[in-house]
Order: structure tokens, then sequence, then C-alpha cells
């Protein structure tokens, strides 16, 4: 049987990983894998997701021998490298009913507010200290061309009769952001931030509390297919009867998975702390803050006082095939410089210290998808998170473990589950080819838009073929 291959990841240099990453110095804790060793269930991949299938496996089956391989460290990879935001799914209800219907996406949103409560009894059981600060929110406009990109989410969740947010004043966002760039918007409460490296740590040592086996500094080359599955790391073997790709957008390397899957990075900087700076400007707490445009800002203030800017750049990998230009953008977050000094021009002698970037997997719908693999029934995956997890992943844990335990109920029989109904992207060199053009014309759009010009017809009519795009008149 043929031998289903993996890519290798860049490891990132030591300057070129997150700030978060920095600031808890995290690194391997485990041991590498080595020799022979068998399992029930090999997850390959230590993120969020990985991470979260094994703590849902062995709560749920206690006497399940679940062995996670990790290329690098645990939160290394997107978990680690992400702007820290936490906010339900119901900003995304539309997307969602149009996957799995608007019952189960009512569902879906609900067991999202449910994980962001288990994330908040975590940190106050005083089992993980992820800085989880639910301070809200906020989605906002800073130009005519995004103002009520929300109506949307608005009048879903009203009509299903959930009052998850709430609409903002001009004053109040000022007041709570400290800037005037965005001026209307809404707010998601109960919602907020979490230093992604502090989260991926205490899963980790979680994980290893309740009995799974986690090799670090053993990256996947290939696996074996089989009623028990062979998978070959550089010192090793192991054998497992059930398998769990969790590994973010390296899935591309699989070209079943590949034809409905393409890769992007989101580039972050952070500033010095300048906690007093903020404290006078009026930004006092974890708020979450996100403007409307086509390639989104998203940032925070950290407990230290530094800003977090990040911002989708549009660049897509090639037969997603990435390496370490994912990991830290070649103009060094000149771009995301430009827009944190347009929404804080008070900002522009305060040095960024740190930039990055990080690979997503994005699917054409903005709703992961959950299955096996066509030929091989135990062979499990998810993928598609589009840059959305951190209150999102807990509910592929659940998935997961439900698909690998062989469970009939609501998470194995979840409208997310089957690949086949899914959109596929159109094949190689067009889809690449027609990402850059896609690209271009978003670049061109959001100059003109932020600057509350008209971008012209040909460029708006291009930018607008991006796969899944929603969009707002």
């Amino acid at each position: 049987m043929s031998k289903i291959q993996l890519r290798l990841p860049s490891i990132a240099a030591r300057d070129d990983r997150s700030f978060w990453l920095h600031d808890t110095a995290i690194s391997a804790a485990t041991n590498r894998q080595e020799g022979e060793q068998h399992a029930d269930v090999v997850v390959v991949g230590g993120g969020y997701t990985g991470l979260w299938t094994a703590l849902r496996i062995r709560e749920q089956a206690p006497e399940t021998r679940v062995v996670v391989l990790e290329a690098d460290f645990c939160g290394s990879g997107a978990s680690g490298r992400n702007g820290g935001q936490v906010h339900s799914w119901f900003a995304e209800l539309d997307h969602l009913s149009a996957v799995v219907g608007e019952q189960e996406a009512q569902q879906l949103c609900v067991a999202s507010v449910d994980a962001i409560a288990e994330l908040e009894q975590l940190q106050k059981s005083g089992m993980i200290d992820m800085d989880l600060r639910l301070d809200g929110w906020f989605w906002t406009a800073s130009s005519r061309s995004q103002e009520g990109a929300w109506d949307r989410a608005l009048a879903l969740t009203k009509a299903a009769g959930v009052d998850r947010f709430k609409v903002l004043s001009t004053a109040e966002i000022e007041a709570r952001t400290g800037s005037s760039a965005s001026y209307a918007g809404i707010v998601e409460p109960n919602a907020g931030t979490v230093h992604p490296a502090k989260l991926a740590i205490g899963l980790r040592n979680l994980a290893i509390v309740k009995g799974v086996i986690i090799h670090e500094q053993s990256p996947v080359t290939n696996i074996t297919p089989g009623k028990c599955c062979k998978v070959q790391t550089p010192r090793g073997t192991v054998h497992g009867k059930k398998i769990v790709l969790a590994t973010n957008a390296w899935l591309s390397a699989i070209p079943e998975l590949r034809q409905y899957m393409y890769v992007v990075d989101s580039q972050v900087i952070a500033t010095a702390e300048i906690p007093d700076f903020l404290d006078h400007i009026g930004w006092r707490d974890g708020s979450a803050i996100c403007d409307s445009q086509m390639q989104v800002l998203y940032y925070q203030r950290t407990k230290g006082g530094r800003i977090v800017f990040g911002r989708g750049s549009g660049n897509v990998a090639f037969r997603g095939n990435f390496g370490a230009d994912f990991n830290r953008s070649p103009e060094h977050g000149q771009d995301n410089i430009r827009e944190l000094h347009r929404v804080y021009p008070a900002l522009r002698d305060v040095p960024i210290e740190f930039d990055w970037a990080g690979a997503i997997d994005c699917v054409a719908d903005h709703v992961p998808v959950f299955d096996h693999l066509r030929e091989h029934p135990n062979i499990f995956y998810g993928m598609g998170f589009n840059g959305t997890g951190i209150a999102q992943t807990p509910i592929a844990g659940r998935i997961l473990a439900s698909l690998v335990l062989g469970k009939q109920d609501r998470w194995s029989s979840s409208g997310l589950v089957g690949i086949s109904r899914r959109l596929k992207l159109p094949p190689e060199p067009f889809r690449y080819l027609g990402a850059k053009l896609v690209r271009r014309a978003i670049r061109r759009r959001n100059a003109a838009e932020i600057q509350n010009l008209a971008p012209g017809s040909i460029t708006r009519f291009i930018s607008e073929l991006t796969p899944g795009r929603r969009v707002q008149d």
C-alpha cells in the first residue's frame, strides 16, 4: 500500500518566532519519539486541534493510549503565532448555516460560547494560566465601505432569539480603544483575548497530566496506511490503530485534501511595552478589536502593555507548498506598521519589537471540515479554520474524538463532517495565478476604500472573486 507523504515544516528561526513564543520562552518539554511504539490513536500535530482531540479522547475513553507527535514544540505553529482573539461562532452564523443548516449552526454557535466558558473555568481553576480576558470583541468600521459589515450577523442572531451583540456608539468605541479610527460597530461582550502560547503550554501540560503521551521534535515523514497504520518519524515508528491529522496548513501536502484548501499567511507585529500611554488614551483592558477591511485588521493590548497588531496578507502558497517565508514577512511587517500608524498616529515613534507571520488553512466556505481520508477509514483529519480557532478547536476536538471512538452522537453526525459536499478549488496553476490577481485587486480596493474613495469597477469585480466571500454592499 502506498505511503502518505507529509511535508516537513520549516522550523522558525528564533528571530522569526512570535512575540507570544518569546514571551513564554516556550520550548520542547518532552522526549523525541524513538524506536518502536504502539498506540490506539496517534495524533499528528501538537497545536490546539491535536491537543484538544487528545484530551477529549482521554476524557471519554481513559483506557485509550494516545500518542501526540509534534514536529517542533507544542504551539510552535498557528497555535502560538495568532492574534489571540477569542470570540464565538455567532459572527459566522451565516457561513455555518450555509453548510450545516440554521438549526445546527445555532447549536455550534452555542457550543463555541460553551468553549469560551470552558477556557474561563480552566483559568479560574488554576489549571491553565492563559491571560484570558473577556473584556469584549469589537467588530468595527473605519471607513464608509465597512459600515454595516455586521448587519447580517446581527439579524441572524436576533432571529434566533440570541442577544449576543451590542451596538456601539462612536464615543464608546473611542473610549474603549483609545482610537478614533473606528467609529461604528458592535461588541460581543463575553469574548476577548488570550495569550496563545500560554494556552498551548497549558493544554500540553494538561494532556500530559491526563495520560497523553507527547513527543515533540518528532516530525512525521510518512504514514503507511492499513488496519494498523505505521507512522514514521526520523528516529522511530509508532504503530496506531487510528490516526488523527491535525497539522493545520501542512495538510495541503495531501492531494486529496489540497483540492479543497488553500494556504495563506497572516502577518503580525508587536510594539514595545507602552502601558502608561495606553492607560492615558483609555485602552486599559483585554478587548479584542477588528475592523472590516477585506484584509481584516485585528489587534489587542497585552497584559504587559504592548499592542499586538495583525492583518491577513493574502499571500498564497503555490500548491500549498510554503516554507520559511511564511514564518516572517519579507517586508518585516511594513503593511501592518502603516496601518498601526493610521489607527494610532501617536505611535509613530514607538519601536516595533517583533514581527512574524503564520500559515492559515483556508477552505472556500470559511467553515472547518472533518472527515477521514477517502480510502482510509481510520485516518481522520480536521482543517479549514480560516484563522478563527481559539473558541472553535475545543469543538473540533469533540468532533474528532467522536469520529475516532466510533460514537454515534451529535458530534460525529455534525454537518461539519463530510468533505464531498464542500466546494473544490480550481487546479494549479490557475488557483495560484487567480489568487495573485485577486490579492492585487483587494490591496487596490483596500487602499481606496480606507480613504473613502471608490475603487474602479474592474478592481471591485476582481476583488469579489475570493472563494466564499460575503459581499457587503
